[in-house]
């Protein structure tokens, strides 16, 4: 193929602690909101992290029926949820398309946690047989896109990208590399998380990634680039995109939010779970992003960082993208998501990503909450505490992983 073809975003979905669709999240963000609280459906007193970025006032059955919604995790039923808006959004009429060249590629880090604990205590409990049928295909992490694909009878290329917190970019990144070179026209991509259970935040407590100072003050919990950040407050949900080709798009009068511009993506090699110090592959990530989308670092209006509240990510972040966009980095309006509503983990990329397509959309950026103390190395424009008016062109989405996973993705205004 002697050109690649071009990518746009025609539909967005999400399903967040800060609301169940697009619109009431992101007038939420862009008011900065909070929507971090104590984690009560599940028993977390004994843990040193009590609270979390819940979904509220969440009914799967409103769209599924009771048995199949009983068959699913709550990761599938977010992603579902999301999915369900984005087609509604994007105008896709899927029973005029041919299905094999509409897919589905999904990014989570865990999958059905929330299965896997419940399946574990039936086993110990109950022994094996009592087992649910349903253990397998419900934890499974290719359930979500899986489920996607059946409901909506999407029958092109399908899997799921696992790389902890970068999950989601990297689908939405290989979505853009399948529709670059014609292996389908529409894709449904993004990211869901549902961890919020027992196991899943005794884990990350144990592994002292959590924030637990603020037990008392859920609101105050999640304060990237702030210097008295003390680690993240995990989150759940899902944000899915309609990235479709653009001569598709166009003939058939689809609504066209921005055009997916490029895509990169690197590894630390350096620690399981801590950030090389020197921020240097999440660097080259964003360098080779840019690149990729033929955009200069000026261009670059806005960064919606990875930005997660701890010690070590929110500081090597800054250096890498000092690194990147060199003197621009002065310039760049930049915010943390997760300032207010945590970190959804493999789902992460989804919603924010959802967040850069408003921003370009809307022309305002939505702020980092509870940035109230600067930390002398975190010395960037984070757009503190309150959103912004400003017309932005490009930006950039960061997310890093556990395991030194480094993705990024650029967006930019379709002309």
């Amino acid at each position: 193929m002697s050109e690649r073809r071009r990518v746009v975003v025609t539909g967005l979905g999400a399903i967040t602690p800060l609301g169940n669709d697009v619109t009431t999240f992101w007038e939420a963000a862009v008011a900065g909101k909070n929507g971090i609280e104590k984690v009560t459906h599940t028993t977390v007193d004994d843990m040193n992290c009590h609270i979390g970025g819940t979904i509220k006032n969440f009914d799967p059955t409103t769209f599924l029926d009771k048995k199949l919604a009983r068959q699913t995790d709550p990761c599938v039923h977010y992603a579902l949820g999301a999915a369900m808006e984005a087609l509604k959004d994007s105008g896709l009429d899927a029973t005029k398309e041919d299905p094999y060249r509409i897919g589905v590629i999904l990014g989570s880090g865990i999958g059905g946690m929330r299965e896997i604990e419940e399946g574990c205590t039936i086993l110990v409990q109950k022994g094996p047989g009592r087992m649910n049928p349903f253990f397998i295909p419900k934890l499974m992490l290719n359930a979500a896109s899986g489920q996607i694909a059946i409901q909506l009878g999407l029958k092109g290329p399908n899997w799921s990208t696992a790389s902890a917190c970068a999950s989601a970019n990297h689908a939405v990144g290989s979505a853009l590399r399948s529709i670059q070179y014609g292996d389908a026209d529409v894709i449904f991509t993004g990211g869901t998380e549902a961890t919020l259970g027992r196991l899943g935040m005794s884990g990350f407590c144990a592994a002292r990634a959590m924030c637990s100072d603020h037990n008392d003050d859920p609101a105050h919990a999640s304060r990237p680039f702030d210097k008295n950040r003390s680690g993240f407050v995990m989150g759940e949900g899902a944000g899915i995109l309609v990235l479709e080709e653009l001569e598709h798009a166009k003939k058939r009068g689809a609504k066209i939010y921005c055009e997916v511009a490029g895509y990169g993506a690197t590894d630390d090699a350096f620690h399981i779970t801590a950030p090389s110090d020197d921020g240097e592959g999440a660097a080259v990530c964003m360098q080779l992003t840019l690149k990729d989308a033929k955009l200069n670092p000026e261009q670059i209006g806005y960064v919606n960082a990875h930005g997660t509240s701890t010690p070590h990510n929110d500081r090597t972040e800054t250096k890498a993208i000092r690194r990147a966009l060199g003197a621009h980095a002065e310039k760049a309006l930049i915010s943390s998501t997760k300032s207010m509503i945590g970190h959804l983990l493999g789902g992460s990329g989804g919603v924010e990503l959802v967040a850069c397509v408003k921003t370009i959309e809307t022309g305002r950026v939505h702020p980092t909450r509870n940035y109230e103390t600067p930390d002398p190395e975190c010395d960037l424009n984070y757009v503190p505490n309150e959103g912004r008016e400003a017309r932005v062109d490009a930006t950039l989405k960061n997310s890093f992983g556990f395991g030194g996973h480094n993705a990024t993705i650029a967006l930019k205004r379709f002309v």
